[in-house]
């Protein structure tokens, strides 16, 4: 089971005190500000770092009638997790 915005919504509203709307706005700005440093890491300490990974251009294949096609170059957004975040889920 995944967690949606309302969930993470809710979280923050019930440990930081904020309400749902405040909240919200504050998951908001989080992440547009990722989106619009997607040029610059944005590391957050003992907890982990985005970053942008660029994907090259490749050859795939469609498995059903085994035709080729080019696959062109991408920009993903990669996260790494801390060493802190990695000892707490093992």
């Amino acid at each position: 089971m995944g967690f949606g915005k309302k969930d993470i919504v809710k979280n923050i509203s019930s440990k930081a005190l904020f309400s749902s709307k405040e909240s919200s706005l504050v998951l908001e700005a989080f992440l547009s500000f990722i989106k619009l440093n997607k040029r610059h890491k944005i590391k957050i300490s003992k907890f982990g770092t985005y970053y942008l990974h660029k994907s090259p251009a490749r050859i795939g294949r469609n498995p059903k009638t085994k035709e080729e096609f080019k696959i062109p170059a991408s920009e993903k957004l990669a996260f790494k997790a801390s060493n802190k975040v990695k000892s707490i889920l093992n």
